[in-house]
């Protein structure tokens, strides 16, 4: 007999209890890391099938059940996070790379903050030029300071928009030769260097057990357009086994051209900052450029994220050894988690968007409303 049909009772047991049996049996024997709500078996008949029914309605809200019995990790509490957080920024910042994109960003914020204030005015006594108050005038220390920290800024963000170019402007070589020349190979060439968030058209059918550490070796058929070039930069075989869908070919667009808009951005920057100096130099450029430069690059970075968590929320994400255990001893103590990349409820997350947009609508018809009302008054008068 299977382990989901329902026993027959020999004592004429009450059927809505012996399904409620059954039903928590196999799922303990599906050895599941999810949790389940028990119900108490001395209810009378209609209690244990309302309390069935919303239980498993609660069920399957709250856990979202994978073939592979796959689980994202849990959210562990705020300290926790901080402190989890505080242990990897200090390995990261022990590596070559991290000690130096540490310095970086700390002089970034250094710099960029100093000239907040000064724009702001927040020093008056730096307007004193030789005893007048002219927070304006070319040689008072402010304006002098401002000079002096937008020439700084200017040289950091050169470290980015110029250091990163080469890999910038080869990303733009593939795109242009797959826009122009229909080269497949070029755009699989794109698809390794972005595997992280980008997803090839059919790249949802391969094998799900294919990734870089088996695909020379894999004897399973599958479209080589649908794999990046070189073939070993193809993404991991998905957690969930269950791959995210292809990302729409104009968001690759986006991300490459915006990240050479910022290069360029950047050089156009440089040239007022380097050939002109304080006095020559038009007030609005050094804001204007500073500004468009920092859009770009961040539009391209809030896209690359954004993909790159869609991809994460289908294909799921590695678990540690922490998670698992994390995990098992929540089940034991009958704490639940949503298997989803947030541990949240769909179901409040869904009417929470959907008391928003009735929010929204109201608050647009009674504008609307308002707006009539006037005009017919008016039209009285």
């Amino acid at each position: 007999m299977s382990l989901d049909s329902p026993r027959i009772s020999k004592e004429d047991r009450d059927d809505g209890v012996e399904r409620v049996t059954t039903v928590s049996t196999a799922t303990e024997q599906n050895g599941s890391l999810n949790q389940r709500v028990p119900i108490p078996p001395n209810q009378a008949q209609e209690g244990v099938g309302a309390a069935f029914a919303s239980n498993v309605a609660a069920v399957n809200v709250q856990m979202h059940e994978y073939a592979n019995g796959y689980h994202f990790p849990p959210k562990y509490p705020i300290k926790e996070q901080i402190r989890m957080g505080t242990v990897s920024f200090w390995e990261f910042y022990n590596t070559g790379f991290g000690f130096f994109l540490t310095i970086y960003s700390l002089n970034v914020i250094a710099w960029g903050g100093m000239l907040f204030l000064l724009l702001c005015n927040a020093a008056p006594q730096m307007c004193l030029v030789n005893g007048v108050y002219d927070c304006n005038h070319i040689d008072s220390p402010r304006r002098i300071w401002i000079e002096t920290d937008s020439q700084i800024l200017n040289g950091l963000f050169c470290v980015t928009g110029f250091g990163l170019a080469p890999w910038r402007f080869r990303d733009w070589y593939f795109l242009l030769r797959y826009r122009l020349r229909g080269d497949q190979k070029a755009l699989r060439r794109l698809a390794g260097v972005h595997r992280g968030w980008f997803r090839l058209s059919g790249s949802n059918q391969l094998p799900i057990a294919l990734g870089p550490k088996n695909i020379e070796e894999t004897a399973a058929n599958f479209n080589i357009d649908s794999v990046p070039y070189p073939l070993a930069t193809i993404s991991d075989a998905p957690p969930t086994g269950i791959r995210a869908p292809p990302t729409n070919l104009w968001k690759l667009d986006f991300v490459i051209y915006f990240n050479v808009a910022n290069t360029f951005l950047q050089c156009v920057l440089s040239g007022f900052m380097w050939a002109l100096n304080r006095y020559d130099r038009p007030s609005w450029s050094t804001g204007l450029f500073v500004c468009l430069a920092c859009i770009a690059g961040a539009i391209a970075g809030i896209m690359m994220g954004v993909e790159g968590k869609h991809v994460k929320a289908i294909e799921g994400v590695p678990l540690t050894k922490r998670d698992i255990e994390r995990l098992a001893q929540d089940k034991e103590l009958g704490i639940p988690h949503y298997n989803n990349i947030s541990d949240k409820d769909p179901e409040a997350q869904r009417e929470k968007e959907r008391n928003k947009k009735q929010r929204k609508w109201f608050r647009k018809s009674e504008k609307s409303s308002f707006v009539t009302d006037n005009e017919r008054q008016a039209f009285c008068d």
